[in-house]
Parts: structure tokens; sequence; C-alpha cells
């Protein structure tokens, strides 16, 4: 197992070093100078903040995707939430057990299942500068979004802890002085709406102002059918609103940018289809499957899921000449309440066997409706940065950064069976985590094409935590204790780093080279609902070891732009979670060694005039080295581990869950005048390769392959001071149809994804 597959390593190193060659031998030119006339078969240039200041992308030395304008558009369309990121970039999977709130994220096959209210994840989120540290606030909608960035990779050093994999990054359009804005309203499948507008302009020569809002609504579509608990179109609805308002204040030396954002949602959790796969299989079609449409659920009509959320910014910068003073300062707040039946089904093996209840087809081990809450949350950061604007070969930035976040999170347990619901269960936990760190980077020109940046990162982490359980659901004769108390405290400290070497081979080709250094701060687990003590869990801090090299090239005389890049890992103390298994509850645990590699390749050309495409490619293989490494399984499943003498799975050798090995995505945008206006067709295609659900293997637990496809259509024109367009499109055209999550403690539940959606939409945007 220690060989790790030296063979395939080596095959994949050499198959992405083909295709950086073959960059090589296309003839390259340079784009046109600034303030020449936009050539149309020219691709304009993408400037990112990747490393906290205005780049061009092809010359930043780390490996960035950016999405923006009409792909972006268009990938968000048809009422999306920020699920939509799934394998639209390469090495990126973004999957949820909770609907349209609580994104888990994955990079290069490195992320957390975990659906604890209180889970970390190793891929940052950051929304306008300010990280987005707890779950529920990584699922804010996605609109009036100028850019999302997408960096791999450790970025300890200057985005902090709990990096390791990468960050996410979602830049807003900013007010200006300019008088615009837009509107749109789509309609499509299951009465689906969704209102976006947004307006600004100068309000003084100084100060000027955006609003921006979204409203996305769709009715209630789901049946369920459940005998004795027939009831027509109950799940599957929300009510999903938000508002951002900015305003930016900019004098000689001096700006200001204040941004306040909410959200409110108000639906149904995601839908769980109890015993949905074949026998022995993980294809739908068992017998309770009967279309996404379709549930047999006890307690379906008590299902809900409330999110608000509540933040603001104040990001200050001071011009003085030769350096930048940068402050931001963040608030987010959050309030949650998500209500479920988890196990999808009604009854249950054991009230079947005592009392004759009635019990869903394929049966399961025992009910679950619960329920998680946030009643209280806050979160405060600031960061002060400092930077040169030198016109030598050196510059740097140093800055310090606070975190300090208070969470109070409700669990509760209900009985579906004989009292329709009434609570049986409840634990409170309360976590204080206080972080701070210092870092610094700097920049040197060591000649006319070569440059080296070498960055360090301190980082303290603190964590208090405490939860208390006042009533188990647990029957009496199991022996387990009505009340629980628990507390545990973390603190680590450590210093991330990186190096990276970018050289400037030609004019439009640039090579780099990156090792960096970082760490997720300890995480603490508290799943005392279903415990026989207090339930807790600690996983100390992960550190990650990452190289990597790429090549960043413009072609065709800028008609073109090809980027690769070839990485290799390896993650001692890799925190993971092993969800569920034979009980309702989660443990975290460390694994002694992770390692892994790939390679990411990110294409884009103007074909013609009127045709541009996009075409990427990104392979990840991860394993887990650790032959002591073993966790609780499925309960009806059909386990293809090892099993040890306690009856665990041995999951040493395992890929990583949720980790697909290939991901594809292909886009083709074709454009041609016609009348006053001009008409578009637009297609989108993605792929990512099979995946396992948990930490140990199984026939059921095994997704497929999914290969899903979206087309859009549309024509726009001028009009006086305003521009239209009107436009008709298809998500997922094929209607592919797969298990996209699962539920696996009381019986083979299954979690789908979303089916064909076709929509119009009208959009007017003025200047």
């Amino acid at each position: 197992m220690n060989n790790f597959k030296k063979n395939a390593l080596s095959l994949s190193i050499k198959g992405a070093l083909v295709s950086l060659i073959s960059v090589l031998t296309v003839p390259t030119f340079a784009f046109a100078e600034e303030g020449e006339q936009l050539d149309p078969t020219k691709l304009e240039r993408i400037e990112v903040t990747a490393r906290k200041r205005v780049e061009n992308a092809q010359e930043v030395p780390v490996a960035v995707t950016a999405l923006q304008g009409e792909k972006l558009d268009v990938y968000s369309s048809a009422a999306m939430d920020i699920r939509f990121l799934n394998a639209r970039i390469p090495s990126l999977s973004v999957e949820s057990s909770f609907g349209r709130t609580f994104p888990r994220f994955y990079m290069r096959g490195l992320g957390n299942s975990d659906f604890d209210l209180n889970a970390s994840q190793p891929v940052s989120l950051v929304v306008d500068d300010v990280v987005q540290e707890n779950p529920i606030l990584k699922g804010f909608p996605v609109f009036d979004v100028e850019r999302v960035e997408v960096l791999g990779g450790p970025q300890g050093t200057l985005f902090g802890r709990n990096t390791p994999a990468g960050l996410v990054k979602f830049d807003s359009v900013k007010p200006s002085q300019d008088f615009e804005g837009f509107a749109s309203i789509s309609y499509g499948s299951k009465s689906t709406t969704d209102v976006r507008a947004a307006i600004g302009g100068g309000l003084t020569d100084e100060l000027s102002a955006r609003v921006s809002i979204l409203r996305q609504d769709r009715d209630n579509y789901i049946d369920n059918e459940a005998p004795g608990f027939e009831q027509k179109d109950v799940l599957g609805g929300y009510t999903d609103e938000a508002l951002r308002l900015q305003f930016l204040y900019e004098g000689d030396d001096f700006s200001a940018l204040f941004n306040y954002h909410m959200r409110d949602l108000d639906g149904e959790p995601v839908t769980f289809y109890a015993n949905a796969f074949k026998a022995d299989s993980n294809q739908l079609g068992g017998e309770n499957w009967q279309g996404r449409d379709t549930v047999f659920q006890d307690s379906a009509s008590r299902a809900t899921q409330q999110v608000e959320t509540e933040g603001g910014s104040l990001k200050l910068e001071f011009d003085l000449g030769d350096f930048t003073v940068t402050s931001i300062t963040g608030y987010e707040s959050a309030e949650l309440f998500s209500r479920a039946d988890v196990d999808g089904g009604y009854g249950a093996d054991w009230a079947a066997g005592c009392c004759g209840v009635p019990t869903i087809p394929g049966g399961m081990v025992f009910e679950s409706e619960t329920a998680d809450a946030i009643p209280d949350h806050e979160q405060i950061t600031q960061e002060v940065r400092l930077s040169s604007n030198f016109t030598g070969n050196f510059n740097y930035q140093v800055g310090a950064f606070y975190f300090n976040e208070d969470l109070t999170i409700e669990s509760f347990a209900y009985d579906p069976i004989f009292s329709a619901g009434d609570e049986i269960g409840y634990v409170i936990q309360e976590q204080e985590t206080t972080a701070w760190a210092v870092f610094g980077s700097a920049d040197y020109q060591l000649n006319d094409k070569t440059s080296i940046t070498v960055g360090m990162r301190y980082s303290d982490d603190d964590k208090d935590y405490e939860n208390e359980r006042t009533e188990s659901p647990l029957p009496d004769f199991l022996g387990a204790p009505e009340t629980a108390v628990g507390s545990v405290s973390t603190s680590d400290s450590h210093v991330s780093w990186d190096v990276s070497l970018s050289h400037k081979y030609t004019d439009d080709i640039n090579l780099y080279a990156r090792v960096a250094d970082t760490f997720r701060a300890p995480s603490i687990q508290g799943r005392s609902l279903f415990a026989f003590d207090d339930g807790i869990s600690v996983a100390d801090s992960e550190t990650i070891l990452s190289f990597e090299t790429g090549i960043k090239a413009d072609v065709l005389d800028g008609s073109g732009r090809i980027n690769a890049s070839v990485f290799y890992f390896t993650m001692d103390d890799q925190q993971l979670t092993s969800v569920g298994g034979d009980s309702n509850t989660a443990k975290l645990l460390n694994a002694d060694e992770t390692v892994g590699y790939g390679f990411e390749i990110d294409s884009e050309f103007m074909v013609t005039e009127n045709l541009a495409v996009t075409a990427s490619v990104s392979y990840n293989n991860t394993e887990l080295n650790d032959s002591s490494l073993s966790v609780p399984v499925c309960a009806k499943c059909n386990v293809t581990s090892p099993i040890n003498d306690e009856g665990q799975a041995i999951v040493d050798g395992n890929s990583l869950p949720h980790a697909p090995e290939w991901i594809y995505n292909f886009t083709a945008r074709y454009s041609r005048e016609i009348g006053s206006g001009e008409f578009y067709a637009y297609t989108d295609w993605s792929y990512r390769d099979e995946i396992s659900f948990f930490l140990y293997e199984s026939t059921e637990f095994t997704g497929d392959s999914l290969f899903e496809g979206g087309v859009r259509t549309g024509y726009l024109w001028d009009s006086g001071d305003n521009s239209y367009e009107v436009a008709l499109f298809v998500r997922n055209l094929t209607d592919e149809q797969q298990a996209i999550g699962a539920v696996d403690f009381t019986n083979n539940t299954a979690i789908v994804n979303e089916e064909r959606f076709t929509g119009a939409e009208f959009k007017v945007s003025f200047f």
C-alpha cells in the first residue's frame, strides 16, 4: 500500500506533461496593448485578487480559475443555489444533505462530509473579503456577483486556517459613479420563479451606492404516498430572499466600502428517499422508488427549513504613496431551524416486530425524525494589512488577523410512530472560537523573466466547547442515561508558509512552481443526542505539504488560453468524520496520512468571431494510509471493504468520500447578428466520475458517474439607453437521474440530483 500506485502516478504526471508540451508547440503572440480597439476574436484579460491585489490571472503562480460574466449567469440560472458550482471547475465538487443551505466543498479530493452544524471544512469560502466560517453562512445565494475565483491547493499564508484544500472566493459587483443596473425574471418547471435586480450610481462626486435583490420561489411539488400519511404537494418548495446594499466613498487618497447583506429562506429540507436502490445495486429503482416527485414518509408534513443570516463589512483603504493600508472589519450572524424525516420512510423494524406497526417495504432498523437549530450565532473578523507599492524589484505585504465566533446549536429528536412527532430528545451545544494571526508575503524580481514569492503566517486557534443533553431519545432498556454533560477545550498554533517561483518563458507563456504548507485547526464534534455518553469527539490539527508546477499560456495570437498544473500532496492527521454507520451519530477521526496527486487543464478559445468554446479536465487520486483506521458500517448495505473483528470496515487504501477521479467540463457559445440585435445559443456540459458516499466502500453507496448538460438560447438587442434579453433554457437536458448522497444508519436512503428544468427569462439592463 505504501508504494502508492507509482505507475498510476507516473502515468498521470506524464499525461499532464504531454499536454503542457503540446501547448509550447502552438504559435503564441501577444495580446493587444491597452488602449487599442478590442478585437472580438481575442480573449479578454482576466484579473483576479488571488494574492489580495489585482493581477492578471495568467501571471499569478497559483492554480486559479475564474467564473464571470455570461458563464456565471448561465450556471446559476433555474433558481439554482450555490451547488451549481459542482463539477463546473476543475477538481471542485459541491454537495449538501441539507438542501439549499450548508454546502460542502471538495477540492482535489479533500473535503468534509460531516453534517454537523459545528463542522469545519478544508475549503474556505470568502465573500467580499470576509471569511464565512460556519457552514450555514456558506450557502448565501449567488447574485449580482462580478467574479468567482477558485484557488487550488493550500492557501494558508494570506487566507489563514482551514484552507489546506483551497479557497472559493466571491466578489460582488461594486458601486461606481456610473448609473447602471438591471432587472430580470425567469419562470420555469415546478412553478419556479427567479427575480433579480440591481441598481447603482453616484450619489455625490465621491459617494456611490448599489442595491441588489434576489427572490427565488418554488411551490411544493412532491407527494407523500405513505399509507395513512397521504398528502399532495408536501415537499420540495422554498422562498429564498436576499439583499445586498453597498456604499462606496472614494477620496483622493482614501476609500471606504460598506456592505450590508441579509438572507431569509423559508422552505423544505433536502428530500430523502427511503430504500430507493435496487437490491444489491447503486441504481435507483427499488420497490419504494417512484421518481423524484413521490416519497413514502411518516413525518413529511412536519418538515421545514428556515434560515436567516445577516452581516456587514467595512473596508477602508488609505493610499500613502509607497504604501497602502487596508482594514477589513466583518460581522456575520445566522439563525437556523431544519426538521426532516431523515430515514425517508415510515415505521421501523422494531415497531413492526413488537406492535405490528406498518413499515416501509425493505424495512429500516429504526425511525429518525430530527431537527437541528442555530438559535444564536455571531462572527467578528478584523484584518489590517500594509502593502508596498514600490517601483523596484521588491514589494511586500504584512498584516494581522482576528477571528471570534460564538455559536449555539440545538438538536432535537421526535417520535413519528406513537406520538405524531412529539419531542423525545434534546441537546444544546455552546462553542466559542478565538483565532488570531500575523502574516507576511514578499515578492522579488530576480531578473526580467523570473520572480520569487515567499510567504509566512503564524496562526493561533482556541476553542471552548460544552454540551448538555436533558432528554435522550434512546429507549430505557438500552441503558442510555437521560442526561449527560460534557466539555472540552482545544488550542493549537501553526506556522504556514509557501514559496513560489514564476518564470516568463516567452511574452505569452508563464511557468510556475509552488511549495506550500498549512493546517486545519482542531475540530470538535458533540453528537450527544443518540450517544450513551456526552458524544464528544475531537480531531487534532491536520497539516498538508503540497508541491505544484504549472504553465499558463496565451496562444493563437490571443485567441486562445491554456492553463495546466500538476500537483502532489501529503496530509498528516487528516480530519475525517465517521458519518452515520449503524447508529444515528458521527465521530471525528484523524488518519495517519493521506496522499494525493493529479493534474488540471483549463482552456478557452475564440474559434471565430461568433464561436467561443471552453474545455477543462482534472484528475485526482487520493488514498488513505492508516492500517489501524476503521469505521462503523451501514445498517443494510453490501459492504465491500474488509471487515475487522469488531465488525467495522477497514478503510486503509480507500479513496476519500465525494472525491471523483475525473471531472470534465465543456461550454460553447455561438452568436450571430440578426436584425438590430444578436441571436445566441449556449451549451454547457459537465461530467464527474463515480464517488463513494462514505469512508467505507459498498455496493449501494457508490455514486455512479454524473453527466449533466444545459442549453440556453436567446436574443439581445438595444433600444434607447437600455439593452434587453429574452432567453429559453434547459438545465439537466438529458434528465440524468442519479443518487448524489445517502443516509446509511437505518436503511438505504438516497439523495437525488435535480431533475430536468425548463424555463424562460427576460432581462433589461439600463445605463
